[in-house]
């Protein structure tokens, strides 16, 4: 494809460069093994100079008139609107995505160029009251400078794109590292999309590395004010240690084990269609996937019956058929490690309620009953296409069991009585929880993040302004302060 044959470059200081490394990144179809792109890696002399080209174009760029900074994201949204089925495209072949799933990333995508307008027009000061005669205390709203943005694989194109285009609004610069299994669709399209909108150079870099290459080099640079960081839990602790000991501001979107609660008095079929989803979109390979299923013990046989029906109905295979609805894992590694977990799980007592072959990348879904309670996979992340149906008695237990966890993302409660779900959703620790609805769910206006291990700060609305802007304290005496000396 075009995209990968063009893109396989580095983006620093408005420019198209190979990287000077040692060594390359190889862009490999997760289905069919053909290699997509080879990109040779950038150095740390380069994430340097992308860090410094993103340093002298912000001043202006802040500078300048968010009305103007926000037309360069009407016209970013109309290429992507023109361009929809060739990035389609990248998304099947770059990360095996479904003609759903790329729909879908679509979709989030053009919502957050649509906020990232608004948000180019909400760094809003304040004027506050002082309890000195005569004083005038102005709180002005202005950017940290520039912004590292580390990204996934998964939702490579919208998780970028969540802190970069809000970044830019508020008037900073941005390097952008996307992760090396999506370098394309996660990196360089967004810098060609940018391009093309008319962003002034140096403003977006794009470097495509590794930590074997460049180490904490991306992190400790002395130019960014904020790290924001999308992925593992254990590499989010690593960037919050390294960012920490140099003063740096995170916002960390971490990994989830989320919880969709069937009550005894839900809508099982509807409770069924949500908990599929919530699974199995995109494999599994979604923060907030609903890792476990907890259902009510009077309820446990009907809902497993059904659900274990409809899973087994799930088309998977070739993610360019539209037909398919789960296409391959990121990668044969991963799809061999997910199966390890669940021979595991099934070694130590666990039962297969559907279970079918992995054969490289792709790996057939998999449901798990009678899990014991002290199972190390109930403990765990899942990035892939296995769901744990655990039942409960009562809702105190159904808590107890969500909260036993050390991530909190997201979470789901059916009942047929709102209220009661809202108060069963209160008690779990969690980030966002939704009532009769799927675990997956992010929307441009509303604040996004998890507790525990599922990360640090929010993004999306109000809570990205204060994620990517400083607040700077001005005071004016107008009339003449007494000194004590």
């Amino acid at each position: 494809m075009s995209y990968f044959s063009e893109l396989a470059l580095q983006y620093i200081d408005g420019e198209w460069l190979n990287g000077s490394g040692s060594w390359d990144i190889v862009d490999v179809d997760p289905y069919t093994g053909d290699k997509l792109a080879t990109i040779t890696v950038a150095t740390v002399e380069e994430v340097d100079r992308a860090y410094r080209a993103a340093e002298r174009a912000q001043k202006e760029w802040a500078a300048t008139s968010p009305y103007a900074r926000r037309l360069v994201f009407e016209r970013a949204l109309r290429i992507i609107e023109e361009r929809e089925g060739e990035i389609t495209g990248a998304i099947m072949a770059e990360l095996g995505g479904t003609a759903l799933k790329a729909g879908f990333e679509l979709a989030l995508t053009k919502d957050m160029l649509r906020e990232s307008m608004a948000l180019a027009l909400r760094a809003e000061g304040r004027l506050l009251p002082s309890p000195v005669e005569g004083k005038e205390n102005r709180l002005y709203r202005l950017p940290v400078g520039v912004v590292g943005v580390i990204s996934p694989f998964n939702f490579p194109l919208f998780l970028s794109l969540k802190a970069v285009a809000p970044a830019l609004a508020l008037g900073n610069g941005v390097v952008l590292k996307p992760h090396q299994e999506t370098p394309v669709v996660g990196g360089t399209l967004i810098a060609r999309i940018f391009e093309d909108a008319g962003l002034p150079a140096g403003l977006l870099n794009v470097v495509v590395t590794d930590i074997a290459e460049i180490g904490d080099a991306f992190i400790e640079h002395p130019v960014p004010k904020v790290i924001s960081f999308t992925g593992s839990d254990k590499v989010g602790r690593h960037v919050a240690t390294v960012a920490a000991a140099h003063f740096k501001r995170t916002v960390l979107e971490l990994g989830g084990n989320s919880a969709l609660i069937v009550l005894d008095d839900a809508d099982v079929d509807y409770a069924v269609d949500a908990a599929v989803f919530s699974r199995f979109a995109h494999q599994g390979q979604v923060c907030m996937a609903a890792n476990r299923v907890l259902v009510d013990r009077s309820i446990e046989s009907e809902f497993t019956e059904k659900f274990v029906r409809k899973v087994a109905s799930l088309k998977v295979g070739d993610p360019k058929d539209p037909a398919t609805q789960i296409g391959p894992l990121i990668n044969p590694v991963q799809a061999d490690s997910i199966t390890a977990q669940v021979e595991h799980a099934v070694a130590a007592g666990a039962t297969a309620l559907l279970r079918g072959e992995t054969n490289g990348s792709l790996m057939d879904p998999v449901v798990l009953g009678g899990l014991p309670a002290d199972a190390p996979i109930l403990q765990r992340e899942l990035f892939g296409p296995v769901v744990l149906v655990v039942p409960f008695d009562g809702e105190d237990e159904a808590v107890r069991i969500a909260n036993d966890t050390p991530f909190g993302l997201s979470g789901a409660v059916h009942t047929a009585d709102v209220e009661r779900g809202v108060r069963v959703a209160q008690r779990i620790e969690t980030g966002m929880i939704h009532i009769n609805d799927g675990t997956i769910a992010d929307e441009a206006a509303v604040p996004f993040g998890g507790e525990k291990n599922s990360g640090v700060g929010r993004l999306n609305g109000e809570s990205t302004v204060d994620a990517f802007t400083t607040v700077k304290w001005i005071s004016i005496q107008h009339g003449r302060s007494r000194f004590p000396f």
